[in-house]
C-alpha cells in the first residue's frame, strides 16, 4: 500500500464523516452552516481530483523489464519468460506470466486484469482464446504463486512494443480516483519485451 493509497482513504473517510456533519447541522436548522459545511467539501475534492488529473498528465507510463512484477496491493502478476516463433507471415509470442499473492493471512484474486501485446503504432493485438490457460482472477492463498501463459499471433511486419497489462471491465474504476495510478491521461503499465 503507497501513501497514495492511505490519502485516498483518508479523503473517503473525510467525505463521509463532513457529509454526515452537513446532513446533521441541516436536520437542527442551519441550513447555511449545512451549505458552508458542503462548499468547503467540494472545493477539497475538486481540488484532490485535479490532483489525480494532472500527475496523471505529468506522470510517464510505467515501463518494466521481464522478471519485474507489477502488484495491485498484495496481488502480483509479472512476465516470467517469452518464446517467439517467427514464420513468413506471422510470428507466435508464448509468454509466460506468474500471479502470486504476498498476503500474509488472506485469500485475494484481482478481477478485470487484461494482458495484451502493443506495437509501435499503438496498436492492441490481444492474445488467442486458450481452453487450457489459468484465468488471472484465480484465487491464490497467501504466499502462493501460479504460472499461466497467453499466445499471441501478430504480423511478421508489425513491431512490437512490449505486453501492457491493464484493469478493463472490474467494476467501478478506482484507480481513477487514486493519485499515481495509470488511470485518466496515463497509459498503462508496459513490460519490455527481449528482441
Amino acid at each position: 500500500m503507497t501513501l497514495f493509497d492511505l490519502l485516498f482513504i483518508a479523503v473517503c473517510l473525510s467525505t463521509i464523516l463532513t457529509s454526515l456533519a452537513a446532513i446533521s447541522t441541516a436536520v437542527r436548522g442551519r441550513g447555511k452552516q449545512a451549505l458552508h459545511i458542503l462548499k468547503t467539501l467540494s472545493i477539497g475534492l475538486a481540488l484532490y481530483m485535479g490532483a489525480v488529473v494532472l500527475t496523471s498528465v505529468a506522470l510517464p507510463r510505467r515501463v518494466l523489464n521481464v522478471g519485474d512484477p507489477i502488484c495491485y496491493d498484495d496481488w502480483c502478476i509479472g512476465v516470467e519468460g517469452v518464446s517467439r516463433q517467427p514464420s513468413r507471415e506471422n510470428t507466435s509470442f508464448a509468454i509466460t506470466l506468474r500471479l502470486s499473492s504476498r498476503a500474509r493471512h488472506v485469500s485475494q484474486r484481482e478481477n478485470g486484469i487484461v494482458v495484451y501485446l502493443m506495437d509501435d503504432r499503438n496498436q492492441r493485438l490481444d492474445s488467442i482464446a486458450g481452453d487450457t490457460a489459468i484465468p488471472f482472477n484465480i484465487m491464490l492463498q497467501p504466499h502462493e504463486s501460479v504460472t499461466t501463459s497467453r499466445i499471441f499471433e501478430v504480423p511478421a511486419a508489425a513491431h512490437i512494443e512490449g505486453l501492457v497489462v491493464a484493469h478493463e471491465g472490474s467494476g467501478v474504476p478506482i484507480n481513477w480516483f487514486i493519485i499515481g495510478y495509470p488511470a485518466w491521461f496515463r497509459k498503462p503499465t508496459i513490460v519490455r519485451l527481449p528482441s
